[in-house]
């Protein structure tokens, strides 16, 4: 597995992102949850608003977030540390 001493986060969302739109009905679900339209995701590609979803999406779903890990050649310690620092109270 490669090492990502600073994943970031705008890459990790991407990540989840792709995940996501291999998935049809996750990615359903994730609209659902978020409130999110098509059209809405789409135009909120690349906010700091959307990675964050993203990220807290796949680190409450820990089924997702290890396909996604393996998927990637990333540590689900990675993947949580880009969330501790996105959540420094938890």
């Amino acid at each position: 597995m490669q090492k990502n001493p600073r994943l970031s986060a705008e890459s990790l969302a991407e990540f989840c992102l792709g995940q996501l739109a291999e998935d049809p009905q996750q990615l359903a679900e994730f609209m659902t949850m978020t409130g999110y339209s098509p059209a809405a995701l789409r135009s909120a590609a690349g906010s700091d608003q959307l990675a964050r979803g993203l990220i807290d999406y796949f680190a409450g779903n820990e089924p997702l977030l290890l396909a996604l890990c393996a998927n990637n050649s990333l540590r689900p310690e990675e993947f949580m540390r880009v969330w501790a620092r996105l959540n420094p109270a938890g």
